[in-house]
């Protein structure tokens, strides 16, 4: 994560030259603009950490101004739940303007959520849930240039803070950046919010930033974006400790196409897979805005040879695979969804975000519904309508697929209440991708904040 280091043109114009012109993966929540992902595998579900880049204006050297942290989540690795700010600056942490590329680890009933305040220091978050509250448990830096072990560090960048816990409990941040021996490691205690003596340093060929730790089958793996020269690519190296004896191992993830500008990755295992997280700026690029500082989530699997090497990444058109399937049994949030049109979220008066901005012929796609053999016969969704009266229809494969029901919202004028509103349904049965689509909403009047379907 690049924030004060400006391309050259030449540099800028070859790495557009040599982009492919795709789309990397279907993107992960493309009404916001997410970067940094920070990963947690946390009771089934996976969650990621991201910078808010809908922080930063579309103005021409601008500069990043994130202060603000946004959580998203997955149990199928299609469908991703929205669940908003979680942390932010001065309102969760007074020391503190900026909170970059965030990392969250679970431990003893807790998750601690490390960030950048910018370039200057990390900072530690804790709560019980990992969709918030967050809080400043120390009202401090918890890693800072004063910090043992930090300096002497030519033009340090004190930002990217990635913690890791082993297998014996002892954890490790790492964090750094612009400079080939600027990578720094130190040991947390068992509190998670103080250091455990000095910090020390590795060295990584081109290092620029976005620091990365992971481990499989006793290898220790450091990811991280090289610089400017090197394409801004991800490389790792290997080691059998977690803090010395690294050797460079190569290539984890080529400049992601429709990004040509810093790379940051998140790598995690879930359900026996691993996966590549990082960003890219396709949602930028589609809608013709200045791409700088507007970047957006994806993912792609992550494959290792005999040897424990990591298999280079391909990116991809549609990412990963579904795992399994969504149940649409149990209250799904609105905000859950594999793709959509016109699509805001906002706070939600029952709690959690609810839908909004949404109007005609916009609509939610949700992959991969499991309806079992014997079908859903019935759905139930709670709104408010303070606009005119709306109708959803419930479709599958497309917005012009097989119509399963029509669910009518009538106009109340109420923007509090919440109403929920049933209808019957015929067809649905088996593994189908669902289309909410709207018809007649006027934005702002209609706002989504939870469906289900039964039997």
């Amino acid at each position: 994560m690049n924030k004060r280091f400006s391309f050259t043109i030449c540099l800028l114009t070859l790495l557009i030259c040599s982009a492919k012109l795709i789309y990397a993966d279907q993107v992960i929540v493309g009404y916001r603009h997410l970067a940094d992902p920070g990963t947690l595998v946390y009771n089934g579900r996976v969650y990621l950490y991201a910078s808010n880049d809908d922080d930063n204006t579309m103005e021409k050297n601008s500069g990043y101004k994130m202060k603000s942290i946004v959580c998203v989540s997955s149990s199928d690795m299609k469908n991703w739940t929205d669940h908003g700010v979680v942390f932010e600056a001065p309102r969760d942490v007074d020391w503190a303007g900026r909170t970059w590329a965030p990392a969250a680890v679970a431990r003893d009933g807790k998750i601690f959520l490390y960030f950048g305040n910018g370039g200057n220091g990390i900072g530690v978050a804790t709560s019980s849930s990992p969709t918030a509250p967050f809080k400043d448990p120390i009202g401090k830096k918890l890693v800072e240039t004063q910090t043992p072990g930090v300096l002497p560090a030519p033009n340090m960048w004190l930002f990217d803070p990635m913690t890791f816990v082993d297998d014996d409990g002892q954890a490790y941040m790492y964090f750094g950046g612009n400079g080939d021996n600027n990578v720094r490691v130190i040991k947390l205690n068992r509190d998670m919010i103080s250091v455990d003596g000095p910090a020390t340093s590795i060295t990584a060929p081109a290092f620029f930033e976005a620091s990365w730790m992971h481990k499989r089958n006793g290898i220790y793996y450091f990811s991280y974006s090289t610089n400017p020269r090197a394409q801004m690519r991800i490389d790792y190296m290997m080691s059998k400790s977690p803090t010395t004896g690294f050797t460079y191992g190569g290539v984890v993830a080529a400049q992601p196409p429709n990004n040509n500008n810093n790379n940051h990755q998140g790598i995690f295992e879930f359900n026996g897979k691993w996966y590549h997280t990082y960003h890219n700026r396709v949602i930028a690029y589609q809608s013709k805005i200045p791409t700088e500082f507007k970047r957006n989530l994806a993912i792609e699997n992550l494959e290792y040879n005999a040897d424990g090497t990591i298999q280079q990444v391909a990116y991809t058109a549609d990412g990963v695979a579904q795992v399994g399937g969504l149940d649409p049994y149990v209250r799904v949030e609105a905000e859950t969804m594999s793709a959509q049109q016109g699509v805001k979220t906002e706070s939600s008066t029952n709690g959690g975000l609810a839908v909004t901005g949404i109007k005609n012929g916009d609509w939610i796609k949700i992959q991969g519904v499991d309806f079992k053999k014997n079908g859903a016969k019935k759905f139930t969704i709670a709104a408010i309508n303070a606009g005119k009266e709306t109708n959803l229809e419930l479709r599958l494969g497309s917005v012009e697929g097989k119509l399963l029901a029509t669910v009518s919202i009538p106009a109340s004028g109420d923007q509090q209440r919440w109403k929920e509103l049933s209808c019957k349904v015929n067809g649905a049965t088996g593994q189908q991708d669902l289309f909410i689509v709207v018809k007649g909403a006027a934005d702002p009047g209609l706002k989504l904040d939870w469906w289900k379907f039964s039997h």
